[in-house]
C-alpha cells in the first residue's frame, strides 16, 4: 500500500434541506459489494485450488451461490479467469448453458421485440467530454517540470519474458485446466517483485516511455496476451500513486488515463465480440441490454471484475475498475450509480489529497460517459468541500517543503480536477445552484480561493457578473489561504468581460480590483490580471480610463525591459482594444498607445502587431482622415511594416504589407487642401521606397489630384493652379522610375503623359511619352501570367495602339521638328526583336492609320485647350509631305515583311496582312497616283492568287476607283 495521510474527520452542522435541494438525490449506503450476488457455482476447480493455497490462500467447501468471505475470491474465480482470457472450450461451454438452443432463440427473439435502451445523447454530456479532450493539450502544455523523473514498470526494456510451456496432451478439460494454471504462475510472478524502477528521466524522456507503454498494452493485447495487458494497466496506475514531483502530476494523469481509456476500450470491444460470437442472432445491438447477452460472455465480464477486486492497494485497483466500468452493461442496466457511488466512497480511503481530487475527477468522467444519474458527482464534489482542509495539512506542508514548491503553486495543481468536477456538478448552473453552493461553502466554513476559483469557472459569467462586488469581498476574504489571489482576479474579470455587472457596479469595481492588480508585485501575475481588466476599461469605459491602464502597464513593465517576457499578454491586449474599439482614430488619440506600441522591441513580434493594428484599421476605416496626430501614428506603423521589408521577404508578404499601406494612402484626404495632400503624398514617397505598389498607388493619386484640379478650375488654370499640377506631373515622372516592373512604367508613363496633356503641360507630357518609348526595345521577350511565362507581343502591341491614340492629338514642339514622336515610335518598332513577324506588320498597319488620321483637315477627337497638330499646321504642304514620306517607308516596311513570308511558306498570313493592307490603302490612299494604284493591284494579286475569297469585298471599290482613272 502506498503511503496515505490520516484522514481526519470533525463533525459539523448540516443544513441537510438545503443539501437534499442542490444535490438532486438521496444517497443511499452499500454495505455490499454490487457484484457479490452475481457469484454463480463454479466447477472444476480442485486443481487450480491448490495452486492457489500454495500461494498462501485458503479454499472453503460451500454450496453452490453462497457468497465467500473476501480472502476466497481468488480460489472462487479460478477457473472463470480462464473464461476471462480465452474461455473454455466449445463443449464445457454448452454444458453450462441453462437453455437448449432453441429455447435461446425463442428467448433472443422475445428480447429483441422489446424496446430498446435509448443511447445517452443529451448534449451537454456530449459537450463536456468533447471539451475534456481539447482541455487535456492545454494541461500538457501548462504543467511541465525540469525536475528528473522515475517510473517503475517491467514492461521497458525488452518487456516481460512470456515461456513457452509445453502444452497439456489429453482431454479439453485438462487444456483448459493447464492453462490457467499458466496465467496465474504469470500473475504470481508479477506480485512476486518483477518491476524495476528507472530513475533521472527528463519530461520528454519520462513521456516516451509512458507512450511506449501505451504501444506494448496494444502490442500484447493484439497478440491475446491479457495477462500482460492487465499488468501494463495496473502498473500504469501505480504510478498515479507517486506525488515526488508534484507539479508533473496533472499531465501524468492525462497520460496514464489515456492508456486506461485505451485498456477498458480493448475489454469493452472482447467482451462484445465474446457475447456476439455465442448469440445465435449474430451482432448485438447498439444499445443491448444485459438479457441479450449470452451467459459465457457475462461469466467472462464478472470474472474480469472479480480479479480487478482482487488487487492489494487501492489506488491502482480503483482506477482500473473505472477503465473497465463502461463493461458493466454486459451485467446490468440499473446498478451503475450504486457502483459508482462505491468507488465514490473507495476514494476516501486515499490519503494524498492530490491524488483523491485526480481520482474524483477521472470517476466522474467515466461516470458521465455512461449514466445521466449526478448522484455520484454530487458526493465527490461534497467530499472534496469536506476534506478540503487536508490541502493544507502539517504532512502536505512537509512535503512541498522537502520538493521546494510554494502553496500557491500547489493549489493550482487542483484547478483542472476540481473545475471539471465543479462544471458537471453544477449543470445546468441555475442561479439558484450557485447560491447554493456558496451556502454550503459558507456552512462548511470553507474559505479557499480554490474552490471560489472553480465556482467562477463553473457557472455562468452572467451569475457571476451580477454578484461581482460580492465576489470581490469573497476574494479579499480568501487572501491569506495560499491560492494566488491574483488568479482570483483574472478568473473574476474573464466573467465581467462575457456579461455586465450592474452598471452603478462600474467604477467601484474597477476601482476596486485596479487598486489590488496596481500593486502586484510580480510582473507576470501584474500582465496576467491587466491583460483580462483592460478589456472591460474598453468595453464599459472611454478611452481616458484606458489610457491610464496602458500608462500603468507601461510603469510596471519597463524596468529591467520585464515586457520581452510577457509579449503574448501585450499582443493579447492590443487585439483587445482594436476587437473593443469602433474607430481606430480613437486609438490613436491616446497619448500613451504608441508608447505601448514601443515595448515591443523583438522585430518580428513589432512588425505582426502593427500588421494588427494595420488591418483592422484598413477593414473599419469608411471615412476620410485628415487629423495629423492620427496621420502621424499610422504613418509611423506603416513605417515598421515597410522597414521589415528585405531581399529575404517573399512576394506574397511583400504584397500584404503593401496593401495596407496603400489602404492608409487612401484613407488619408485633406479636402481643398490639394498643396497639403501632395505635400503628405511627397513624404510617403520619402518613406516607402522599396514597395512597387505603394509607388504605383503614389504616382496613381496624384494622378487624381491633378484631374481634380483640372475639374475645379473647369480647364482654366490659373497662375497658381497651373504650378500645382505642373508639380504634380513633375512628381509622378520622377515617381515612376523608382517602380522595378517595367510593366507598370510604361503604363504609368502613358498615364502621367495623357493627365499632364489635359492639364496643358506639354513640356512634362512629352517627356513622359519619350521615356515610355524608350523603355519599349529593351521591354523583357516574355511577361509572367497567371504564373506562367508568355510571349510580350501582345501586350506591347495593345499597349502602343494605344499610345497611337494619345499620339495623334500631341502637338509637335517646334524644337524637335515634324512629327518627332512618331518617327520615335517608328524606330523603336523597327529595332525591336519581334517573336513573331506578323505582330511588326500589324503595328506598321496601325501607324498607317495613325498618320492617315494626322493629314486630316481636323482629327476626330481633341483636349480642351490644347492645339494638336491640325490646328499648329493647318494642312501645310510640308507637312502633308512629310506625312507622305512616313507613310512611303511604312509601306515598303510592310511589303519588305510580306516578302519575308514567301519564304516561310505562310501564305495564308501573308493573304490575310495583303488584304489588310489593301483595306488601308483604298481607305486611305489616293489611287489617282498611279504609284498608290500599281501598289493596290500587287496586293490584290496576291490576295486573289493565295485565295483569300473575302477579298471580293474590296473588289468593287478597287475597281470604282481604277474606273475613275481611266
Amino acid at each position: 500500500m502506498s503511503k496515505s495521510i490520516p484522514f481526519q474527520w470533525t463533525p459539523r452542522k448540516r443544513d441537510f434541506v438545503l443539501e437534499r435541494r442542490f444535490w438532486r438525490s438521496q444517497r443511499d449506503d452499500v454495505t455490499d459489494h454490487p457484484l457479490r450476488p452475481l457469484i454463480g457455482p463454479v466447477t472444476e476447480s480442485k486443481s487450480i485450488s491448490r495452486k492457489v493455497s500454495s500461494a498462501g490462500s485458503s479454499t472453503n467447501s460451500s454450496t453452490p451461490g453462497t457468497p465467500q468471505p473476501r480472502r476466497n475470491v481468488t480460489a472462487v474465480l479460478a477457473d472463470p479467469l480462464g473464461a476471462a482470457l480465452d474461455g473454455t472450450d466449445p463443449l464445457s461451454q454448452f454444458a453450462k448453458e441453462e437453455l437448449d438452443p432453441l429455447s435461446k432463440i425463442a428467448v433472443e427473439e422475445a428480447n429483441w421485440e422489446q424496446p430498446e435502451r435509448r443511447k445517452i445523447s443529451d448534449s451537454f454530456e456530449d459537450d463536456v467530454l468533447q471539451e475534456w479532450s481539447a482541455r487535456k493539450a492545454a494541461i500538457l502544455t501548462r504543467f511541465t517540470t525540469s525536475e528528473r523523473l522515475s517510473i517503475m514498470t517491467s514492461f521497458l526494456s525488452g518487456g516481460d519474458k512470456v515461456v513457452a510451456r509445453p502444452q497439456a496432451v489429453g482431454p479439453p478439460q485438462n487444456a483448459v485446466i493447464e492453462k490457467v494454471k499458466n496465467r496465474l504462475e504469470q500473475l504470481d510472478e508479477f506480485e512476486e517483485g518483477s518491476v524495476k524502477e528507472e530513475g533521472d528521466l527528463t519530461q520528454g524522456e519520462y513521456v516516451a516511455r509512458i507512450e511506449q507503454l501505451n504501444s506494448e498494452l496494444k502490442q500484447a493485447w493484439n497478440t491475446d496476451q491479457r495477462v500482460k495487458a492487465l499488468k501494463i494497466a495496473i502498473q500504469c496506475s501505480k504510478l498515479l500513486a507517486d506525488t515526488n514531483v508534484t507539479q508533473f502530476y496533472p499531465s501524468k494523469f492525462v497520460l496514464i488515463t489515456d492508456i486506461l481509456d485505451i485498456f477498458g476500450q480493448l475489454v469493452h470491444d472482447r467482451l462484445r465480440s465474446k457475447a456476439e460470437g455465442n448469440r445465435v442472432r449474430g451482432k448485438l445491438p447498439v444499445d443491448f441490454t444485459p438479457d441479450m447477452v449470452p451467459e459465457a460472455a457475462k461469466e467472462t465480464c464478472r470474472n474480469w471484475f472479480f480479479k480487478i477486486a482482487s488487487i492489494r492497494e487501492l489506488v491502482p485497483r480503483f482506477y482500473v475498475e473505472i477503465a473497465i466500468l463502461r463493461s458493466y452493461s454486459f451485467l446490468t442496466s440499473s446498478e451503475f450509480t450504486q457502483a459508482l457511488l462505491r468507488l465514490t466512497r473507495m476514494i476516501r480511503g486515499i490519503g494524498d489529497p492530490l491524488v483523491a481530487a485526480y481520482a474524483r475527477c477521472y470517476l466522474c468522467r467515466v461516470g458521465l460517459s455512461i449514466t445521466r444519474d449526478r448522484s455520484f458527482i454530487h458526493e465527490n464534489l461534497y467530499d472534496f468541500l469536506a476534506a478540503h482542509k487536508q490541502l493544507y495539512s502539517r504532512s502536505v506542508r512537509a512535503e512541498l517543503l522537502r520538493q521546494k514548491v510554494d502553496l500557491g503553486s500547489y493549489l493550482t495543481l487542483y484547478t483542472p480536477a476540481l473545475d471539471w468536477i465543479l462544471q458537471l456538478a453544477a449543470h445546468p448552473g441555475t442561479e439558484q445552484q450557485l447560491l447554493d453552493v456558496l451556502t454550503i461553502c459558507k456552512n462548511l466554513n470553507v474559505k479557499s480561493g480554490l474552490v471560489l476559483n472553480s465556482v467562477m469557472v463553473g457557472f455562468k459569467a452572467v451569475y457571476i457578473a451580477a454578484r461581482a462586488t460580492h465576489f470581490v469581498d469573497l476574494i479579499t476574504a480568501c487572501d491569506d489561504d495560499g491560492f494566488p489571489q491574483y488568479i482570483l482576479f483574472r478568473t473574476l474579470g474573464l466573467c465581467v468581460v462575457a456579461a455586465e455587472p450592474p452598471r452603478e457596479q462600474h467604477h467601484t469595481l474597477l476601482n476596486v480590483v485596479w487598486k489590488v492588480v496596481s500593486r502586484l508585485s510580480d510582473v507576470g501575475h501584474y500582465a496576467a490580471c491587466a491583460e483580462v481588466w483592460i478589456e472591460f476599461a474598453a468595453k464599459y469605459f472611454g478611452k481616458n480610463e484606458v489610457n491610464a491602464i496602458l500608462h500603468d502597464m507601461i510603469r510596471h513593465l519597463t524596468p529591467n525591459r520585464a515586457y520581452e517576457q510577457h509579449y503574448p499578454q501585450l499582443q493579447s491586449v492590443v487585439s483587445i482594444l482594436l476587437r473593443n474599439t469602433q474607430d481606430p482614430e480613437i486609438l490613436f488619440g491616446m497619448d500613451k498607445f504608441l508608447t505601448f506600441i514601443d515595448m515591443f522591441q523583438k522585430e518580428v513580434v513589432k512588425v505582426e502587431v502593427c500588421k494588427l493594428i494595420m488591418e483592422a484599421y484598413c477593414r473599419q476605416k469608411q471615412d476620410a482622415v485628415r487629423d495629423p496626430v492620427v496621420i502621424n501614428g499610422v504613418m509611423f506603423l506603416c513605417r515598421v511594416l515597410h522597414d521589415s521589408v528585405n531581399a529575404m521577404t517573399v512576394d506574397d508578404e511583400k504584397r500584404q504589407i503593401a496593401q495596407l499601406i496603400c489602404g492608409f494612402l487612401k484613407s488619408v484626404d485633406f479636402g481643398r487642401d490639394f498643396e497639403q495632400q501632395l505635400g503628405f503624398y511627397v513624404d510617403a514617397r520619402a518613406a516607402f521606397t522599396n514597395l512597387d505598389y505603394v509607388h504605383l498607388q503614389l504616382v496613381q493619386s496624384v494622378n487624381r489630384l491633378a484631374v481634380e484640379t483640372r475639374k475645379i478650375v473647369g480647364g482654366h488654370h490659373t497662375r497658381k493652379t497651373a504650378s500645382f499640377v505642373r508639380a504634380c506631373a513633375a512628381y509622378c515622372f520622377i515617381s515612376v522610375p523608382s517602380i522595378s516592373s517595367v510593366i507598370f512604367r510604361l503604363q504609368l508613363y502613358l498615364l502621367s503623359g495623357q493627365v499632364a496633356l489635359s492639364n496643358q503641360c506639354l513640356g512634362q507630357a512629352d517627356a513622359c511619352f519619350k521615356a515610355a518609348l524608350n523603355l519599349i526595345p529593351d521591354f523583357p521577350k516574355t511577361i509572367e501570367v497567371d504564373g506562367k511565362p508568355k510571349s510580350s507581343d501582345f501586350f506591347l502591341a495593345t499597349y502602343l495602339s494605344n499610345f497611337m491614340s494619345t499620339l495623334l492629338i500631341v502637338p509637335d514642339p517646334p524644337e524637335q521638328g515634324v512629327l518627332y514622336l512618331t518617327r520615335g515610335l517608328l524606330n523603336c518598332i523597327q529595332t525591336r526583336q519581334w517573336d513573331a513577324a506578323f505582330s511588326k506588320t500589324n503595328l506598321y498597319l496601325q501607324v498607317l492609320c495613325l498618320l492617315a488620321a494626322s493629314a486630316q483637315e481636323s482629327y476626330p477627337y481633341h483636349i480642351e485647350k490644347v492645339d494638336s497638330n491640325d490646328a499648329l499646321y493647318g494642312s501645310d504642304p510640308k507637312f502633308i509631305a512629310e506625312v507622305n514620306r512616313l507613310c512611303g517607308v511604312v509601306v515598303e516596311e510592310i511589303f519588305s515583311q510580306l516578302r519575308a513570308f514567301d519564304d516561310t511558306s505562310n501564305h495564308a498570313k501573308q493573304a490575310s496582312l495583303s488584304l489588310e493592307l489593301l483595306n488601308r490603302l483604298v481607305s486611305f490612299a489616293d489611287l489617282s497616283q498611279p504609284s498608290s494604284f500599281k501598289y493596290a493591284g500587287k496586293l490584290w494579286d496576291l490576295c486573289h492568287r493565295h485565295g483569300k475569297q473575302d477579298s471580293k469585298v474590296v473588289v468593287s471599290r478597287f475597281f470604282l476607283n481604277s474606273l475613275k482613272i481611266n
